[in-house]
């Protein structure tokens, strides 16, 4: 399958899913948007996270890591995917007071990772993770995501290119110059992250 019939593919499964969402959403950076993606909607379907989660790998595995991880919440599935179709094993940092910590598995000294998530924006989560690791010895050789929002932003901190199976841009506006606010639409805050 080439990339725009995985890319073709992915958007029939957003759409199916109901993970792109339409509304007037207030989003991590304080931004407001007319479009949100919940990839959480797309991965309940386990043949949905499959097809993405191989895919993924397909783009990760030249770089060969011996371990994958991601943060909790919103990359567990996917992390846990893509590792699955690597035969690799599978960890996870969770934010406890606010910072990512590695708290279950034993720490990835001297081993390849790659940190996967769901939706990369700012790539900060992302970064979070794979720098928490490289501090405790591991060595970070990819990093990878369904959806790439960040628009090549310079906002992530990453080594090397974002790999994705799908990039997106929807407009973003500052909280005083929102047309949503303007026509009284409700604002919602999605996702897992508390801002």
């Amino acid at each position: 399958m080439d990339e725009m019939d995985i890319r073709g593919k992915l958007m029939e499964m957003l759409t199916d899913s109901g993970a792109l969402l339409e509304g007037h959403f207030l989003l991590t950076s304080g931004l407001h948007s007319g479009h949100y993606l919940q990839c959480a909607l797309l991965l309940r379907f386990p043949w949905y996270a499959s097809f993405a989660g191989e895919e993924l790998a397909k783009l990760i595995k030249p770089f060969g890591p011996e371990i994958i991880a991601s943060p909790a919440l919103g990359g567990i599935i996917i992390g846990h995917e893509v590792a699955r179709a690597l035969g690799v094993p599978f960890i996870f940092c969770e934010r406890e007071d606010g910072r990512m910590k590695l708290r279950r598995f034993p720490t990835p000294e001297g081993m390849k990772f790659a940190v996967i998530e769901d939706v990369v924006t700012t790539g900060g989560s992302v970064a979070e993770v794979g720098e928490l690791l490289k501090s405790m010895g591991g060595i970070w050789v990819a990093s990878g995501c369904i959806v790439d929002r960040s628009g090549q932003n310079g906002f992530a901190k990453l080594p090397g290119e974002l790999l994705s199976l799908a990039k997106m841009s929807f407009p973003v506006y500052r909280p005083d110059e929102c047309p949503l606010c303007g026509r009284g639409l409700p604002l919602v805050k999605p996702g897992s992250r508390k801002r």
